[in-house]
């Protein structure tokens, strides 16, 4: 007996599958078959479930787990002895065993990919599920009664609803509304909006629990089945039943519309499956109506059905039933009859079932906690998927993409049964690519896309058995294509070039196993060898010769092309750049898993495209910068200028050599980029689908420009390109050119912080004077003050009213017949001491004096007046002050302090002469000369003075700067400058790129 054949189950035409990697859907890692459990890294359990053992070791599930493969296999080994001696036939030798065990590995290694995972909650029971028909979003029920909406390409919840009371059965996305509606175990239906998050109404009529809800995919209906044995058809904008469909003897499990004609198919607990025809409904809108007829009543079956669905183009019907039975039905227009072959391999009541949208297949779910896929034209069995945890209850399928989602004890899933991005390799003009089982051919130029050869046995039905890699030699024209089948391989096929595009080739391809296979000249392909362990990698000819042998440096499970003789060889957690000619390492990266690798033009960058990473590293595996993504990475080119283009799920982005990243646009689907030339993106689809996208460089190529230093370009794109918006002026910003933020700043405030942080004083006043307020003013005067303009610093002290500093600068510029008139201003403010500070500055005795008497401080006053000189003012302050006439010391010479003379009276501090920068010369129409402040004034003091006088007002009524309703536009002083013109900065901050 060949123990291979015990596990054929194993293999994918019947085997058994779960998560596998984090990225496979079934029984949490684990494959069951024939009495066996195989864990992931070779861990193996064995029930001993056999008659004929020793005592005590009979059926009772005990579960013994043996750790390596040897003890694997040692243990098969005494079974089958034990068992072949009990039916008095020879036992197998280890050998035997040794050797069967290999095929059963390869077998699990084939199969242990099959089912995508794109989405797994953990939940209670889930009984109900719906695909949105054009947003990402999965909307399940649970057996509490909460609702949930999720997007399965970000794995995030979106909303979840509560409202009804015990489990919910049934739900369903409308197909262009933003509603979905609910059925629950309290006999009520709910239609919700899910913008708003809230129930919009309830639908009563039903006298027992709901099973399952659907919305029509034209008319305003809602069809329901419930356990009260009627299907009820509401119309949801008036809120009524319109039609009770009556019939059934038993529980109405499911209920479906046609998606294309007026019917409806009903599957009941009374073994029996019926199509209504509601053809006469659309005439009625409001009132119930009797007049729905049975078309056909569909029997088979020996035991309740639980699910029947249409076919979405056939005129065929599927229905699953108790009896652990899947049945076809045809209809025409007089009759449906049974299909003679019935699809059996279920061993427990078929929970749901389904056709697949997009593909010739049949999905089922059952109690046996196994979902089965069948090839609906052929009725034959593709694969089972075994869950050993939990029962499967409920099946939906995206009616556009590939996916499917099952609800089952313990949450849901969402996945795909094969991958969907499609093998491809170009050069040049040319493209090769694998779609539908056949190599196809694209040349860019002529948009020709033709048919070349056959790569799929036309009997192959397993699973994710499409093209994984492809490999082109364009100077032999020779094609080398990877997939899964026999758990690994390879077909070299090499194409007449007279023959190329016209799709009338046929020949048998050099076929061969591996763990993946690269081109690495011309003539010559390396070949990862299974056998060894990933150590050894076989180069071979295009006769498919091996030509020479050599070891791996390190344990490899995949390689890539690095240039003419050098392979990437990938790792568990590093990629090694191998030379196979001299067998030298030539570069070592530790790296996340990589999936795919991609090339520059002049192989100097390479790409490294993980599942959520990408690393950019040179042609000797040197780290130049990491991006990590939230959602999945799919694909990926380099553009002319060395720009790295990348899909996600939902965008196209970029990556500059520094490690930047931003997004070009979004996608409604993912797509795989093949090319890029100039601004438009080649590139396939899911279903393998040549496009070509245009999209808008210009904001990547402002911030190469900036990067690599192309001033000039920088200065052309401001001028010309529409580079607008916040995020180009907060860019610019963060990195160093304020000046240059200012060109698209449109927002006052945002232009006085660029124009500040640039120092261009200009632009500054002119949206302080647009601002006006007294924050603004102050960070103006104090940039201003730095820069050494003292007008502007006149200027924006008069705006604040800050009189101590203005005093204070007017001193220390030399201005004193300003300082004089400031000082009567504060007089004429009763701003005692402004003005006694003013003379103080001035040296005005006879103004302090003044200043003190009139602030009731005599004695002050008179000692000043006295140790100054001024001996009558002095005399009539003593008389006032009687006996209170303070003593001064005696042998004291009085002097008079007086403010230094300052260096430099008036005018600004003498700077450098810089050149304007780009954009302010661009600002400016290339003006040099003067800066010209638009709406600044400075206050005249002798007007106020003037006004003061004739019209003797009181105290604390004059405004010291009454802002003109027209203001004139002087020149800054010949010495002041505008700040750092924006090609200085550039110069200066260079090191910072």
């Amino acid at each position: 007996m060949n123990l291979g054949s015990k596990f054929q189950s194993l293999v994918p035409s019947e085997g058994s599958k779960t998560i596998s990697s984090g990225n496979d859907f079934g029984c949490r890692g684990k494959f069951i078959s024939s009495g066996f459990i195989l864990d992931r890294g070779n861990k193996v359990s064995q029930v001993r479930t056999q008659k004929g053992l020793q005592d005590g070791d009979n059926a009772t599930g005990k579960e013994e787990t043996i750790t390596n493969f040897k003890g694997f296999f040692e243990i098969v080994y005494d079974i089958q002895r034990q068992k072949k001696e009990c039916e008095g036939e020879r036992g197998m030798n280890q050998t035997e065993v040794r050797d069967d065990l290999q095929q059963v590995a390869e077998a699990v290694s084939a199969s242990c990919s099959i089912m995508l995972n794109k989405l797994d909650i953990n939940s209670d029971r889930v009984n109900g599920l719906s695909f949105h028909p054009k947003k990402p979003w999965i909307l399940f029920s649970l057996h509490s009664g909460v609702i949930q909406i999720w997007d399965y390409r970000l794995r995030t919840m979106i909303r979840r609803f509560v409202q009804h009371e015990g489990p919910v059965r049934g739900v369903h996305f409308h197909n262009s509304r933003p509603l979905f509606v609910s059925g629950g175990d309290d006999y009520k239906i709910t239609v919700w909006n899910y913008n708003t998050d809230i129930s919009l109404f309830t639908l009563l009529g039903h006298l027992d629990r709901l099973r399952t809800v659907q919305f029509h995919h034209e008319n305003p209906w809602i069809v329901s089945a419930s356990d009260d044995q009627t299907i009820r058809i509401w119309n949801w904008q008036s809120q009524t039943c319109i039609s009770v469909l009556t019939g059934h003897s038993h529980y109405a499990m499911c209920a479906s519309f046609h998606p294309k004609e007026y019917l409806v198919v009903s599957a009941s607990s009374d073994h029996t499956v019926r199509v209504w025809d509601i053809t006469s409904l659309g005439n009625k809108t409001s009132s119930p109506a009797d007049d729905t007829i049975v078309n056909y009543v569909l029997e088979g079956h020996d035991r309740g059905v639980n699910c029947a669905s249409f076919h979405p183009t056939l005129p065929l019907i599927v229905s699953a039933s108790d009896d652990q039975q899947i049945k076809l039905w045809r209809m025409n227009e007089t009759k449906a009859w049974e299909v003679v072959d019935t699809l059996r391999g279920h061993s427990n009541n078929i929970s749901s079932v389904v056709f697949h949208p997009k593909q010739d297949m049949i999905v089922s779910s059952s109690e046996d906690k196994r979902i089965c896929v069948w090839d609906a034209t052929k009725r034959t069995k593709i694969h089972t998927y075994l869950c050993e945890r939990f029962r499967t209850w409920v099946l939906a399928v995206h009616p556009e993409i590939n996916l499917v989602a099952a609800g089952h004890d313990s949450g849901m899933a969402v996945f795909s049964f094969e991958r969907e991005r499609p093998a491809f390799s170009f050069s040049g003009d040319s493209l090769f690519y694998a779609k539908d089982g056949f190599l196809r051919y694209y040349e860019y130029s002529t948009q020709r896309d033709s048919q070349v050869i056959p790569i799929q046995r036309p009997d192959s039905r397993r699973l994710n058995q499409n093209a994984r890699t492809l490999s082109y030699s364009p100077t032999e024209n020779a094609v080398l294509i990877c997939s899964d089948l026999d758990g690994g391989s390879y077909e070299l096929y090499i194409i007449p070039k007279n023959k190329v595009g016209r799709g009338d080739i046929v020949q048998d391809a050099k076929k061969g196993t591996c763990g993946s296979a690269v081109f690495i000249t011309h003539n010559r392909f390396a070949v990862l060898e299974k056998s060894t362990g990933g150590k050894e990698v076989l180069v071979k000819n295009l006769k498919n010769e091996v030509i020479e042998k050599s070891w791996l440096p390190v344990p490899t499970d995949g390689i890539f092309y690095a240039g003419t003789e050098n392979l990437l060889c990938r790792s568990e957690d590093k990629l090694v750049m191998f030379d196979l000619q001299q067998r030298l390492v030539l570069g070592e990266l530790q790296t996340p898993f990589v999936k795919y690798v991609v090339w520059s033009a002049d192989m100097e960058s390479v790409a490294l495209l993980s599942k959520h990473s990408i690393v950019i590293a040179s042609k000797k595996l040197v780290l130049h910068c990491t991006l990590h993504e939230t959602v999945r990475v799919k694909s990926g080119a380099w553009d002319d200028n060395g720009v790295f283009i990348y899909t996600t799920l939902n965008h196209i982005k970029y990556c500059l050599p520094n490690g930047e990243s931003g997004i070009i646009r979004s996608l409604d689907v993912p797509i795989y980029i093949t090319k890029m030339s100039g601004s438009t993106i080649s590139c396939l689809d899911r279903d393998g689908k040549i496009r070509a996208i245009t999209i808008n460089a210009t904001q990547y190529l402002f911030k190469l420009s900036l990067l690599r230093k192309r001033y000039g370009h920088v200065m052309s794109m401001l001028n010309n390109s529409p580079l607008c918006g916040q995020a180009t002026i907060a860019y610019l910003q963060q990195k160093g050119f304020p000046e240059a933020a200012l060109h698209f700043a449109e927002d006052e405030r945002i232009r006085f912080n660029l124009a500040l942080e640039s120092g261009n004083l200009s632009s500054a006043v002119t949206s302080a004077t647009q601002i006006n307020e007294k924050d603004h003013w102050y960070r103006l005067g104090v940039e201003a003050l730095r820069q050494g303009n003292s007008e502007i610093v006149e200027f924006a002290y008069q705006q604040t009213k800050n009189f101590e500093k203005l005093s204070f600068l007017y001193l220390i510029t030399g201005n004193l017949d300003k300082l004089s008139k400031l000082m009567k201003i504060a007089e004429v403010e009763n701003n005692v001491m402004s003005q006694f500070h003013s003379a103080l500055y001035l040296g005005d005795v006879e103004e302090r004096v003044k200043i003190l008497e009139n602030a009731g401080h005599l004695p002050l006053a008179y000692i000043t007046a006295s140790v100054h000189g001024l001996k009558d003012i002095a005399e009539r302050l003593a008389t006032e002050l009687g006996d209170n006439v303070p003593v001064l010391p005696e042998g004291k010479t009085p002097s008079l302090l007086m403010p230094p003379s300052p260096v430099m009276c008036g005018g600004d501090w003498p700077l450098i002469r810089a050149m304007n920068g780009i954009s302010e010369s661009a600002a400016r129409g290339g003006a040099v000369d003067g800066v010209v402040i638009d709406g600044m004034e400075i206050i005249d003091i002798d007007a106020i003075l003037e006004e003061a006088e004739g019209e003797n007002v009181e105290h604390g009524e004059y405004v010291l700067v009454a802002k003109p309703s027209e203001l004139d536009t002087p020149k800054v002083s010949a010495n002041a400058r505008s700040g750092m013109p924006v090609k200085r900065e550039l110069r200066r901050r260079r090191s910072k790129f």
